[in-house]
Parts: C-alpha cells; sequence; structure tokens
C-alpha cells in the first residue's frame, strides 16, 4: 500500500482512508495518527536527500485481524545511518480496539509485547546457517538472534479504543503482524530505498542502500 500511495505522491495514511469502508479500522488508524502527531505529505521524507548523516523516517502498517481478533494500527519512527545500514527505532504508537476493554492494563501489556515481539523478528531473528556443512546453526535460544537485555528500547505510546457497542474479541496478536511492515515502511520514508530482505541488519540494510 505504502509504495501505491509513493507512486502517486499520496500521503500514505490519506491514501489508505480514502479507500477503507470499515469504521472500526477507519478508527484505529485515525487514533493512531493522531497520537503519534503524523504530517500528512508522500514519502519518501524530502529532508533524507538533504542530510549528511543519519536520516529519520516514518512509516505505518494497520490491519483489521483474522479471526477472533481486533483491529490495530502502527506508526513507527526510525533513524537509518547510511553509512552503516544501522536502523534504530525510536517510537511506536499503537491503537488497538477489541471491543469493551475489561482489563485496560492487561491490554496495554499485550500490544505493546506483541509490537517489540514484531520488532524482534523484523530487526534480529533469522535462522542461522552454514551453508559449507548444511546445517543449522541458530539451535537455541543462545544462538538464535532476537531482541536482547540492553537493547534500546522504543517509546511505546499505545491508545486503546473502549468499543461498547460490540462483541470483545482477543487481542494475543494484533500488534505483532504489524511492526515488520510499519518499520519497513519508515525505512523507505527515510532513505527513499525498499529493503526487501528480512531482518533489517545493518548488513541487509546496506546492501539496499548501495543497490542501483
Amino acid at each position: 500500500m505504502d509504495e501505491i500511495a509513493a507512486g502517486l505522491k499520496l500521503d500514505p495514511i490519506q491514501y489508505r482512508l480514502r479507500h477503507l469502508s470499515d469504521p472500526r479500522l477507519i478508527a484505529v488508524v485515525n487514533a493512531a495518527a493522531s497520537a503519534a502527531k503524523w504530517v500528512t505529505r508522500a514519502s519518501p521524507n524530502p529532508a533524507s536527500n538533504l542530510a549528511s548523516g543519519p536520516v529519520s523516517g516514518r512509516g505505518f502498517a494497520c490491519v483489521l485481524y483474522e479471526g477472533n481478533n481486533g483491529y490495530s494500527a502502527l506508526v513507527a519512527e526510525v533513524t537509518v545511518d547510511p553509512a552503516s545500514g544501522q536502523v534504530t527505532v525510536t517510537k511506536l504508537t499503537t491503537a488497538i480496539e477489541t471491543g469493551p476493554i475489561s482489563n485496560p492494563d492487561g491490554l496495554k501489556n499485550q500490544t505493546e509485547g506483541g509490537v517489540m515481539q514484531g520488532m524482534s523478528r523484523a530487526m534480529h531473528e533469522q535462522a542461522l546457517w552454514n551453508a559449507s556443512a548444511g546445517i543449522i546453526t541458530s539451535i537455541d535460544w543462545h544462538k538464535y538472534p532476537v531482541f536482547s537485555w540492553g537493547d534500546t528500547i522504543p517509546v511505546l505510546n499505545t491508545v486503546l479504543i473502549n468499543n461498547t457497542k460490540v462483541s470483545q474479541t482477543g487481542a494475543g496478536e494484533c500488534s505483532i503482524t504489524l511492526a515488520a511492515a510499519a518499520i519497513g515502511n519508515a525505512i523507505f520514508d527515510a532513505t527513499g530505498k525498499r529493503i526487501r530482505t528480512l531482518p533489517f541488519t545493518p548488513a541487509n540494510v546496506l546492501a539496499a542502500l548501495q543497490s542501483s
């Protein structure tokens, strides 16, 4: 969706809203955009071409989740160092609606835990492979790369929408589905390059930035 919007030189959120009809999905899109203080413009960020060092960008994703889960939208904000390919996720703003809220703290914790695990998948997680030996080397949690203790945690801003007019749904995997898409869109906004290899490690990002 972001690539289509960029091709049309349209704001990615406004482009989505133009084609959405579900009022609950529209509500989480608007709530996340408002909480993140989204500025309407097309991607990539025109300021990126003027920067000589790290560049910043923002990206968006939303989901009407399958099964018995709810609605969620996410704005990711990142900085990218073009010299090293290092991506830093600085802020994640999430809006979620799962019907009537019975436990606000629980829903907030579930949502923020989801976006953090989604960020871990997007930034770090992959099966490691020794091609010459023909074996997987990431065989346990010590060798499998994940977001770790001591890594910088982004600012987490979570908006809960209490919709008492519908039945309650689950929230287990709403926000986790959004992180890679929103972060990838933010990297594109910052650099003008679409990264198509996950995770968004410095090596993968640098290779994409240096490609023609």
